[in-house]
């Protein structure tokens, strides 16, 4: 493997200071927050070590960032973008934020599908406005987007639409069928689509990512997409995403959002997320062999060590969500997987009540830990 993704050091990565390797004692191996192991892209690490050598740790600037961006769109999605519908932003998280705020009144609902990335609940609860949930269904294929409890939740009097594609935690990319029939509603009941779309440049093989607001004009006129380097090129650290208007006319909803969001951002982050979009797609679909690898590898151990366990592979990123509740571990079982085999797992609950009895494993590391990680899992029901 060109990029070494299966030279990782445990030694190395616990003397790494971020959240995932200081939040448990050495003896547990961590496969929890969504951070990867590997080394960092080649054409990232460059753009960093240069700005350090030039004392380049000032203020942020969009600089070159909202350019390419459009050119990565262009070539990785179909999807063109007017680079001055491009905002930058310090993380996804807090691009939401200011969306909602824009876009929704205090008091409005907004839409969440879970089981889905926690911080979607307490975010749009903490700026006063109200969770209205239209679960996924839960098939014999897996979970599926469930139109018709999206109907009801937008014929509630929701004002907007928090997606997750590709879906944190299922990690599934919705097919261009299911996306349009949410535009579809979208435009019946005048709801903002808001999508996270951070996993998106992680796609599978036998998936396509589809951007919202490349579905046609309709749908661009009422949609926003957030996204980040911070997954597919592991730099959370550096603070960076981008806020992308599908439209003109959405852009000037957007225009109340504060001037400030790019000087909060990270400039380190800004000049990472120019060299990954423009220079590091290599190592990018290098990373995508690598873990549809890994999800291929997971399948296989859990087939042999924890045939209890359902699994779905999932169509993009590094996340995968494990179906435990015929282990009799209760309602979390990733407490169990900790106690009994010092391996960390994300508990399902965080996700919605649909989560009970669910854990999500990270397998963005290399075939060697990602096998001692199943290995503890396994221990753990000794």
């Amino acid at each position: 493997m060109r990029a070494g993704f299966d030279d990782l050091s445990l030694d190395e990565l616990r003397a790494r200071r971020s959240q995932k390797w200081r939040m448990y004692p050495d003896d547990v191996l961590p496969a929890w927050v969504a951070e990867m192991d590997f080394a960092l892209a080649p054409p990232v690490a460059a753009a960093l070590h240069e700005a350090i050598d030039l004392g380049d740790c000032g203020y942020a600037h969009p600089g070159a960032l909202p350019e390419a961006f459009a050119r990565f769109a262009a070539a990785r999605f179909n999807w063109s973008v007017e680079p001055e519908h491009v905002t930058v932003a310090p993380d996804v998280v807090m691009g939401i934020v200011e969306v909602l705020k824009a876009v929704t009144e205090p008091g409005a609902g907004v839409v969440i599908s879970p089981p889905v990335y926690p911080p979607f609940f307490s975010t749009i609860e903490r700026f006063e406005r109200k969770v209205v949930e239209a679960p996924l269904a839960e098939g014999p294929n897996g979970w599926e987007l469930d139109l018709d409890a999206l109907e009801r939740a937008f014929a509630s009097g929701a004002r907007a639409y928090l997606l997750c594609n590709p879906h944190n935690p299922i990690g599934q990319v919705f097919t261009r069928d299911k996306l349009e029939a949410i535009a579809a509603l979208a435009e019946r009941y005048d709801i903002v689509v808001v999508s996270d779309e951070i996993h998106a440049p992680m796609t599978m093989p036998g998936a396509t990512h589809i951007p919202v607001p490349s579905l046609g004009a309709d749908a661009a006129a009422r949609s926003v997409v957030i996204t980040s380097t911070s997954k597919a090129w592991n730099t959370a650290g550096l603070k960076c995403a981008v806020i992308v208007a599908g439209s003109a006319q959405m852009q000037g909803r957007l225009e109340s959002m504060p001037t400030h969001l790019v000087v909060e951002s990270g400039h380190l982050g800004v000049l990472a997320a120019v060299a990954a979009f423009d220079s590091g797609v290599e190592w990018l679909d290098e990373l995508v062999d690598y873990l549809d690898g890994n999800r291929r590898l997971l399948g296989e151990l859990l087939e042999s060590q924890l045939p209890g366990v359902g699994y779905v592979p999932p169509q993009a990123g590094f996340l995968t969500w494990l179906d435990c509740r015929s282990l009799g571990l209760g309602d979390d079982p990733a407490e169990v997987f900790l106690e009994r085999g010092r391996v960390a797992l994300t508990s399902g609950l965080g996700f919605g009540a649909e989560g009970a009895g669910w854990a999500r494993l990270n397998i963005g590391t290399s075939r060697e830990l990602l096998t001692e990680a199943v290995s503890r899992m396994a221990a753990a029901l000794a």
